[in-house]
């Protein structure tokens, strides 16, 4: 069947739960920059094409405008396929290789048959419980930290330098599209910064969604406040082209 293009989270939910039913579901997460994505997106949507693929859902997303749905996903690279069948997740696949693509979609339509895989599963498109959450957990049950002492180890790293992005990956090897795109909007109006990798340190991605009171990657802080995400920044560079020159001097 066609590719479905994804607008918001409210319809993602609703195509990959109530609208499912039985059928098989593709998940393809692009971006407008990456340049594997653009020769892709034919490709992607010549297979939806297949008669053979009539009873399967083609969602095209993309990471950079759907973020919150990316990081539902933990999306850090594109392209990147996620093939779901009744809130289970069948299989992940990062890269553009079309003819790896099929034989992992007629993997997927086969073991149906046999009985759905168990490597993670969707629960009304909020949560993604896989193998990604599974090591989470691991890591906080082995976590010895306190939370005064990981709050403290946060107070410390958010006023390491006066402006501190912490993000997927370095500036100069960024993991997802979003720390990218905030490290040149950093770079282009010519503030020095430092930075976290979170993806190194499991304890402080986890607890600093919650001295953050913000759930998404990257985050920004200036002067040890929070200054939001990359999009409240982009709005705030709207409203104030040298909103980061004027919070550094406040």
């Amino acid at each position: 069947m066609p590719v479905i293009e994804i607008n918001d989270q409210d319809q993602f939910t609703h195509l990959t739960t109530t609208a499912a039913g039985d059928k098989l579901i593709v998940l393809y997460f692009h971006t407008s920059w990456a340049e594997p994505c653009k020769a892709l997106r034919e490709v992607f949507e010549a297979i939806s094409n297949e008669p053979s693929n009539e009873n399967v859902s083609f969602l095209s997303i993309d990471a950079d405008e759907n973020s919150e749905i990316s990081e539902l996903f933990e999306i850090s690279a594109v392209p990147y396929f996620i093939i779901i069948h009744k809130g289970t997740i069948l299989k992940e696949l990062s890269g553009a290789d079309p003819k790896e693509f099929v034989t992992l979609l007629e993997d997927c339509k086969n073991s149906i048959n046999s009985g759905p895989s168990q490597t993670g599963t969707v629960e009304n498109a909020n949560v993604n419980e896989g193998s990604h959450n599974d090591e989470e957990d691991d890591d906080e049950e082995e976590e010895e930290e306190t939370e005064e002492q990981i709050n403290a180890r946060l107070t410390k790293l958010v006023n390491a330098a006066p402006v501190m992005l912490f993000m997927k990956g370095s500036p100069s090897e960024p993991k997802c599209g979003f720390s990218r795109q905030l490290v040149g909007i950093l770079r282009e109006h010519q503030v020095r910064f430092g930075f976290f990798d979170i993806l190194r340190d499991e304890s402080v991605r986890q607890n600093l969604k919650k001295f953050s009171e913000w759930p998404t990657f990257p985050q920004l802080y200036i002067n040890g406040e929070f200054q939001g995400g990359l999009d409240i920044i982009k709005e705030s560079l709207e409203e104030d082209p040298d909103f980061l020159q004027h919070t550094l001097q406040s």
